[in-house]
């Protein structure tokens, strides 16, 4: 059994028990200041046991904290950026239109807001008769920064002439890595060590960049070949998770720096989307609260078992569905496995239909 640390009461029993065996046959007289500094020395090695007990779950990564834990990071993990450790979070940047009296000059650094987000421009632009597009950073780190294509950015200080401005690209922005994220990455570089160029080596560097969640590395198109294909579940939130052609851009020629020249024929793909439908009637209890349960935890089986092209079997989309908090039970009508149609294809909750 893994070693614990005795309570107080276990470890003053002891020290009590020591002394009375040094005293021989004297008493131990209730409340005597030999009784008091015993618990006063007993107390004190409780404290030293906990200590030592917290501080050797520090010294493996699967058990430590998060001080420890950017401490093992530092040592095992190199990102794209060349950091080392946790990813830190990235700022958002992109373009937007400036709408407003024809002629306002709006200089560089001019303000924005979205919400809880900053934005400044990283150009001096003037408003012209047509559409006048400007580039604009976020100064608010993370994910708060990606702004939906058509939201309005309001100016944060009055510019007369100036009245918002309307976004056509705004991403790229990611929070910092999680304590698991990070824990899962250092234990899979201790696991499996580089090998110059195993598919886990590819995996690796795929998650190296920024945002990048999942990754997979096969050989999709014949022995001598590499595809890599990963996800990126929170900056593409809004597309399932599924990265852009510039993610793709960015994973690949992070790797192309990092893989062995001798690979000729090397491809970094996003998985394609397919989408799965389930059937469920009978629900007992049948109400929103329920059914909301119900698309969350397929949501989080699929976060855990899909992968390009992985079978989604029935017995998974059933598990998920009884362990929503409140379902008593179901029948699910369309009780097959969803096969994937191409090594590229990746399973995505597409919709949750209730008879």
């Amino acid at each position: 059994m893994p070693w614990s640390t005795p309570t107080l009461r276990t470890v003053r029993e002891m020290v009590r028990g020591e002394i009375t065996a040094k005293l021989g046959t004297a008493s131990f007289v209730g409340n005597s200041v030999l009784r008091v500094i015993a618990d006063a020395q007993a107390a004190m090695s409780h404290l030293v046991l906990r200590y030592i007990d917290w501080l050797s779950r520090q010294f493996l990564p699967d058990t430590a904290e998060t001080e420890w834990l950017d401490r093992h990071g530092d040592i095992w993990l190199v990102n794209a950026d060349g950091t080392t450790g946790r990813k830190s979070a990235t700022y958002a940047n992109g373009v937007a239109n400036l709408i407003g009296v024809n002629g306002t000059a709006v200089p560089e650094a001019t303000q924005f807001e979205f919400g809880e987000a900053l934005f400044e421009t990283t150009e001096g632009v003037v408003i012209g008769t047509i559409e006048t597009a400007v580039h604009l950073r976020a100064i608010t780190v993370g994910l708060i920064g990606n702004v939906p294509a058509g939201s309005a950015l309001s100016p944060s200080l009055g510019i007369s002439g100036l009245d918002n401005a309307i976004v056509i690209d705004m991403t790229g922005g990611t929070d910092a890595e999680t304590d698991e994220e990070l824990r899962a990455r250092v234990l899979r570089r201790i696991r499996q060590p580089p090998m110059g160029g195993a598919a886990y080596d590819y995996e690796a560097w795929a998650l190296a960049v920024p945002g990048v969640t999942r990754a997979w590395a096969a050989s999709e198109m014949g022995i001598g070949t590499v595809t890599v294909r990963f996800m990126m579940d929170d900056l593409r939130a809004d597309n399932d998770g599924f990265p852009l052609q510039q993610d793709v851009d960015e994973v690949e020629a992070y790797i192309n720096s990092k893989r062995p020249v001798a690979v000729k024929d090397f491809f970094v793909v996003a998985p394609i989307k397919f989408e799965i439908t389930c059937v469920i009637d009978e629900l007992v209890p049948d109400n929103q609260s329920t059914r909301g349960e119900i698309e969350q935890s397929l949501r989080e089986m699929l976060l855990q078992y899909a992968a390009p092209g992985q079978t989604i079997f029935a017995a998974w989309k059933s598990f998920a569905i009884i362990s929503a908090p409140t379902v008593v039970s179901f029948h699910l009508a369309n009780n097959e496995d969803d096969v994937m149609p191409s090594p590229g294809h990746m399973a995505v909750l597409g919709s949750v239909v209730y008879d």
